[in-house]
């Protein structure tokens, strides 16, 4: 079983908690990503699993041992780092056979070459299997660093936002490739990333780490579609979701600032403009594609914005609306719709995909429906 169980997990760099508290349950076969900003604890986790940082407290399970006070070399594990880590001067070949030839495995030499056919057909670099990897580009080093950690057959595989110094083509096939591997091994992948289209595309759960602090694990659906949190919902999703201060008044949320707002019946989520809001309780969530623009006023709770600026993404267009009193969102559309800046608009919220949160704790709140 190649299970991962973190019990409590605390790392310190002296005053910086680096993981705070973490309990994860990493699941045999599974391809678990570990999603959040720079300098949020993804990499340091990473390495109290791999060994190569000690705990301050908690702690660490492959399977049903605990592997606090094991070495790194004998944890059975392989990393793959951001940067290729490969010996420059060394042929692919050379490189791949390297972690058979150590003191603790004295592989066959038959046994090496049957590995390394293998290995090379998976990653598709048999035809590179001669060159110094010098030589190579970015995506084909990044493929024999994988392949060096394949040919060890580990419990699981560690990744440290291995595809991050790609260009984006690149990275986006090398998404589908490692994803293809996942399946094809049948292995326990540890996947760190900042990247949430990554996160999204290739994860069976994600976590949401955030200063140390996993603020939400779950499926790409889950994540994205019932946040936990303002930072969660603002994390992941892009455009970014927009968030506006409101406040809960009775059965109605009404939402906005200075003399323009909108009211919305929690009831049954209509919505209308109307006067003032003077406290800033929860938060408003909804997501560019959860609203919709058109040239005249189609629905009764639609209202009126311009259209402030357009960024053009070629599928879809992002725009840029502005309320009156200033207050700007963003709203996407297609070609087609062929929006222009200062073009007048009408936008209704699809209320029933908007998410509220309590503006003192940022936790999300249950519809009232």
């Amino acid at each position: 079983m190649a299970e991962v169980k973190l019990i409590s997990l605390t790392k310190k760099f002296g005053d910086i908690t680096a993981v705070n508290d973490m309990n994860l349950d990493i699941k045999d076969k599974e391809f678990f990503v570990l999603l959040g900003p720079t300098g949020a604890g993804k990499t340091t986790t990473l390495r109290l699993i791999a060994g190569l940082e000690k705990p301050d407290k908690g702690e660490i399970y492959l399977g049903d041992i605990k592997v606090n006070d094991y070495s790194p070399a004998v944890r059975d594990l392989a990393f793959v780092f951001q940067y290729y880590t490969l010996y420059p001067h060394y042929t692919v070949r050379q490189n791949l056979e390297f972690p058979l030839k150590s003191r603790l495995r004295r592989t066959p030499r038959k046994e090496i070459d049957q590995i390394i056919s293998e290995v090379s057909g998976i990653l598709h670099i048999e035809h590179l299997l001669e060159r110094q990897t010098i030589n190579l580009s970015g995506g084909e080093m990044q493929r024999v660093a994988i392949g060096r950690a394949i040919v060890r057959r580990p419990k699981v595989f560690l990744m440290d936002e291995p595809l991050s110094n790609l260009d984006a083509k690149l990275r986006e096939e090398m998404r589908a490739e490692l994803a293809r591997l996942h399946l094809d091994l049948g292995s326990t992948f540890f996947y760190v990333t900042h990247d949430q289209v990554e996160a999204m595309t290739m994860g069976d759960r994600i976590g949401v780490l955030n200063e140390g602090n996993m603020m939400q694990i779950g499926t790409s659906n889950e994540v994205y579609n019932k946040p936990k949190n303002v930072f969660v919902a603002k994390f992941v999703g892009s455009p970014v979701i927009n968030l506006f201060e409101a406040e809960i008044v009775g059965e109605k949320l009404v939402v906005g600032k200075k003399d323009r707002t909108m009211e919305c019946s929690l009831a049954d989520f209509q919505c209308k403009l109307v006067g003032t809001a003077k406290s800033k309780d929860v938060f408003l969530g909804i997501r560019p594609e959860d609203i919709i623009v058109t040239r005249e006023r189609k629905e009764i709770n639609s209202f009126k914005c311009s259209v402030y600026f357009k960024q053009s993404m070629g599928v879809e267009d992002i725009l840029n609306l502005r309320i009156s009193d200033g207050l700007i969102f963003k709203a996407i559309a297609p070609p087609k719709f062929k929006a222009g800046v200062g073009d007048t608009v009408y936008a209704n919220f699809v209320m029933e995909r908007s998410h509220i949160f309590n503006a003192q704790t940022e936790e999300r709140l249950e519809p009232a429906h």
